[in-house]
């Protein structure tokens, strides 16, 4: 049996601490082949980041990955001392030596291949091989030290893990495992036994810092068992399982194509609730309505308010339609009136023509702006209008005239390259032992940017979100709603979406540049935002999830600003000020604390 094990940088920030990871790694060893991903010690990246700072205060970013690179060989040449202390033959090697081949894109470089020759000779020799996680080797002539960014020694181990066909991937860090919550924010956060790599890609992605996305994308991609350990005691941890994998080569590993398949469903009837109050407690009521009756809700889509008013959009199969309208027309009374007359009363309004959603799925889209653009330009180049989109880390949809359907799929598979799969055709798995929320996640690094006026015909979406992707500003949520304004004779829509406060004022200026071609309306940015997601593969065959999540946010007064769903994740818009509330608030609804408090040991402590 293969075993690769990853040790971050605290677990080896010390040399007692890589003698106790050595004692472990020896005695993995006794009856398994074993590779060890390390990270560098401790604080010393961000040591050589202080001292190229003092050098110069914009340093090449070929320099910084000469200069970072050298953190994990310091560890990866201590470790191996440890072990061959220890009477452990082990060899220590660099990203280069083991044969990491990446892009020659310097401090984001991705993975093309893993040449495994030289290791696998080692392995054969009884050796437990080290290897400098974070790192590789350019493609070209030249040879460059390249580095992988953030999280690169969990994409490491994972890809060697992948490129070795090993037995299992295991993640030493300093916490127990996966955790239902941030436990910094909720005390009481429980370890989970096991999570699925869709689960844990929608948490990773949106801050759960245990495991990083591009690590569980490869896990997924490739079938390869997953487990997140602490690095302080011998308890089994948490288990990320993945789906049966497709045969894939190892060649452009983590370039391989972004989309998994595409989805469709016909069977799809879509109700709006028009112009209501903007305050804690509007979803909560309708949604708890629609719960009582037993209705399954599919897409969610809550777009930005206006004057104080919002709307709220959500569709249900062809057979529920009639009762929907019902719930939504007994609840309508209850949600109070506008006080502007301008703006028109609340109202209930059914879409009778029929409407089909959409979807791109693939783990591989994450980080990777331009692939939602190129979704919406392949619709937009078929003639094809979307009238609502939504999305998560892993899917995108759109919502279409069902009449429009069968070329929409056929234009996206031939776009990606993909087949297609009628959602409804799709087996289900075995998921009754699965809770309807596995995890509750927060991200206050996020600002929301909205378009006002959109003109409502094919190409609009493609165009905006190419001009992003263009300036490489990857797109989180993004909303179209479904109310039409109607402007100067042009029908218009509204699109909300989120980017990391970082690229929010650049995408902002970028937008507000186009806009006197395009027509559009004004452009708002809000940063004080924050974004709480509840992920569940189980909410699916759980009606009254998102009524649920609503209900615990009303009952903190928590207004929500936007919505947006998938089939395994639920995320709201709130105020900053109220993020952390929120995560509290719908970790204690759906029970995710235990009677105990988590322990989370210190390394200090475990030694």
């Amino acid at each position: 049996m293969l075993i690769v094990q990853k040790y971050g940088g605290t677990s080896v920030g010390s040399v007692d601490r890589i003698q106790t990871v050595a004692r472990r790694v020896a005695q993995t060893a006794q009856d398994h082949s074993v590779v060890v991903v390390v990270s560098a010690m401790g604080k010393t990246t961000d040591g050589l980041v202080k001292l190229a700072q003092e050098i110069s205060s914009h340093p090449s970013r070929r320099e910084m990955d000469m200069l970072l690179s050298t953190g994990e060989q310091v560890t990866i040449a201590l470790m191996s001392m440890a072990l061959q202390e220890m009477g452990q033959p082990a060899i220590s090697m660099t990203g280069a030596q083991v044969g990491i081949v990446t892009e020659a894109e310097h401090s984001r470089a991705r993975i093309l291949n893993i040449q495994t020759e030289r290791l696998t000779r080692h392995l054969k020799e009884g050796k437990v091989v080290v290897v400098a996680g974070f790192q590789g080797i350019s493609d070209r002539e030249e040879l460059e030290i390249t580095t992988l960014g953030r999280g690169g020694s969990d994409t490491s181990a994972v890809a060697l893990a992948a490129a070795l066909q090993a037995d299992r991937c295991e993640i030493y860090t300093d916490v127990p495992g996966i955790l239902t919550t941030d436990p910094r924010i909720v005390p009481k956060a429980q370890l989970m036994d096991e999570i699925t790599c869709d689960e844990m890609l929608e948490l990773a992605s949106l801050g759960a810092k245990v495991l990083h996305p591009r690590a569980v994308e490869i896990a997924r991609n490739y079938g390869i068992p997953l487990v997140v350990r602490s690095s302080w005691t011998d308890d089994p941890g948490t288990r990320v399982t993945s789906p049966p994998p497709e045969v894939r080569p190892v060649e452009g590993l983590e370039l391989v194509r972004p989309v998994d398949g595409v989805e469709f469903d016909r069977d799809q009837a879509a109700v709006s609730l028009l112009r209501i109050p903007d305050r804690p407690g509007i979803a909560a009521r309708l949604f708890g309505g629609i719960a009582l009756q037993k209705l399954n809700v599919d897409l969610i889509i809550q777009s930005i308010h206006e004057a104080n008013i919002n709307d709220i959009t959500f569709t249900v199969t062809h057979n529920c339609y009639k009762r929907a309208i019902a719930v939504a027309d007994a609840i309508l009374p209850t949600l109070g009136r506008n006080n502007d007359p301008e703006i028109g009363e609340p109202e209930v309004r059914g879409y009778d023509s029929p409407i089909a959603k959409v979807s791109i799925v693939g783990a591989g889209m994450i980080g990777r702006p331009k692939v939602a653009s190129q979704m919406f330009r392949t619709l937009a180049e078929a003639g094809i209008n979307i009238q609502m989109i939504s999305t998560s880390e892993v899917k995108v949809s759109c919502v279409i005239d069902a009449n429009e359907c069968d070329r929409a799929v056929a234009a996206l598979c031939q776009t990606f390259d993909v087949l297609t799969r009628n959602t409804k055709n799709i087996p289900t798995v075995d998921r009754p032992h699965l809770p309807p929320v596995r995890g509750v996640a927060l991200d206050r690094n996020q600002a929301r940017l909205a378009i006002r006026h959109v003109p409502d015909r094919p190409g609009m979406a493609a165009e905006l979100f190419t001009l992003l992707a263009h300036h490489n500003i990857s797109v989180d949520m993004i909303i179209q709603s479904q109310r039409c304004h109607q402007v100067n004779d042009i029908l218009t829509r509204d699109i909300a979406f989120t980017v990391a406060q970082g690229d929010a004022e650049e995408a902002k200026l970028v937008i507000k540049k186009a806009i006197a071609k395009w027509g559009y309306g004004e452009v708002t940015l809000n940063s004080a935002i924050a974004k709480v997601s509840a992920v569940g593969a189980g909410m699916v065959d759980h009606p009254g999830v998102a009524a649920r999540m609503f209900e615990a946010l009303a009952a903190e007064n928590i207004n929500i600003s936007m919505i947006a769903t998938s089939e395994i994740k639920i995320s709201c818009v709130v105020d900053e000020k109220d993020g952390i509330k929120a995560v509290q608030a719908i970790h204690d609804a759906f029970g995710l604390s235990g009677d105990e408090v988590v322990t989370i040991p210190t390394p200090a402590a475990a030694l």
